[in-house]
């Protein structure tokens, strides 16, 4: 598509997928969208990116990022190709919603930094594509409205946009009426006292007595709290910056999602290729989540799919594992969950995960890891290569530091001694002092 041109989107709901190309360098890409009733948000909620990725309707949800194979479809993909999805039921988009702006933000650089920007729609049904812009003059920008889903006449379409702002995400949801969250300055020096009032030239009379009153008026409800404004901050741990204190980013209550999201490279190098091939073309590849627990009360534990110990969220020990997948995909993924509000009662969480079944090494494997507490900044990192026949890996440890819980990226593989199991092999590791016993799915 050029830019200003539009298309009809014949499909009930679909994919919109912002690609662009990785390396050393290149900016972080993000996805987002609008929802706009005459040009304008009609709150906050209308916007959904990597810190709001659901809208209340369930009509946009922002799945999060992959890694596109070298052979995948549609212009551009192959060796660093990364997309980052939106989905968009557009059978529940509320009828007063008249647009769902997609735009892309970059962190840390500019968009002319940024290889091969592109926007595709695909029926989410048929993976059929439907519609691809192209940006290819971007210089300065930090954000872009790539495009938008529009109704015409009871009818969808999409048109391809190609606006860049400056300003960066704030920037653009700002001139869409989103409040953001912007860091706070020193605060103002306080005013000088007033110099004291000169006293009256006479005595002031008395006031007059006032009647008694029969009746009072009734007190004012207490006006409604401030809606808070949209956080854009988010924090990537790494091998030089590897710890954040989830209470600095606001992350001190709520649920707090931790996410594992992997996809199977299918061109590999070194003593892995082997294993690496094998693993690509294994279909039925299980990673499992898994997470190693200790109170405060000193009681430990595992949770994990092996033995159904997938724990619980209101009651101890406040960690919950969501699902069990054996895809990688983002809209289904491997969760666990952590009951912020009763961080008191954890000592420390390990989260792990194990390969069940599929393959023999994580040799091969993309993955991403992504913490996102319910009232804080989202903490994210990748994993490193795996170099050596590694079927566990520590991802993050999670510790109770003063009433504070301070995240560590591990992203370190392990390799089990012969007859060992990888539960048993990280609780060595960091000296859990666990008993195991077999389990089985």
């Amino acid at each position: 598509m050029l830019k200003g041109t539009n298309v009809p989107v014949r499909a009930e709901a679909v994919r919109v997928e912002v690609g662009w190309r990785t390396g050393p360098g290149v900016p972080d890409v993000d996805a987002s969208a609008l929802l706009l009733v005459s040009g304008r948000v009609r709150s906050d909620g209308d916007l959904v990116f990597y810190n709001q990725p659901g809208h209340v309707s369930g009509a946009v949800r922002h799945e999060g990022k992959r890694s596109v194979p070298a052979d995948g479809a549609g212009e551009g993909a192959g060796e660093g190709a990364v997309t980052d999805t939106l989905a968009v039921d557009l059978a529940r988009v509320e009828p007063a919603v008249e647009t769902v702006v997609v735009a892309a933000s970059a962190d840390g650089g500019t968009f002319g930094r940024v290889p091969g920007l592109s926007v595709r729609v695909v029926d989410a049904g048929s993976g059929a594509e439907l519609a691809r812009f192209d940006s290819r003059d971007a210089t300065s920008e930090t954000a872009f409205v790539l495009g938008e889903l529009y109704r015409r006449q009871g009818a969808w379409k999409f048109r391809a946009v190609g606006q860049g702002y400056d300003s960066g995400l704030a920037g653009l949801a700002t001139d869409f009426g989103i409040t953001v969250d912007e860091p706070r300055g020193p605060a103002p020096a306080p005013a000088p006292p007033a110099p004291p009032a000169a006293a009256p030239a006479s005595p002031a009379a008395p006031p007059a007595p006032s009647a008694p009153s029969t009746s009072s008026a009734p007190t004012p409800p207490a006006p409604p709290a401030p809606p808070r404004p949209v956080r854009l901050t988010k924090v990537t741990l790494t091998k030089e910056a590897p710890r954040i204190s989830l209470a600095k980013q606001g992350g001190t209550s709520g649920a707090m999602r931790v996410n594992l999201n992997w996809q199977v490279h299918k061109q590999f190098k070194g003593w892995g290729a082997k294993l690496g091939r094998a693993m690509a073309l294994h279909a039925d590849l299980d990673l499992d989540l898994c997470a190693l627990y200790e109170l405060a009360d000193g009681s430990k534990g595992v949770i994990q799919a092996l033995g159904n110990a997938f724990g619980a969220l209101h009651r101890p020990p406040y960690i919950l594992l969501d699902g069990d997948d054996r895809t990688g995909a983002v809209e289904t993924g491997e969760n666990l969950t952590v009951n912020l509000d009763h961080k008191d009662a954890l000592r420390r969480v390990l989260v792990f995960v194990t390969i069940y079944e599929g393959a023999r090494s994580f040799a091969g494997l993309n993955a991403t890891v992504t913490l996102t507490p319910q009232h804080g900044a989202p903490v994210d990192f990748s994993l490193d290569e795996c170099t050596v026949p590694s079927t566990v890996c520590a991802l993050a440890l999670i510790t109770n530091n003063g009433g504070d819980l301070v995240v560590q990226r591990e992203a370190r593989y392990l390799i089990p001694e012969r007859g060992v199991s990888p539960q048993r092999t990280v609780d060595h590791a960091y000296g859990w002092g666990m008993q195991w016993t077999p389990g089985r799915k």
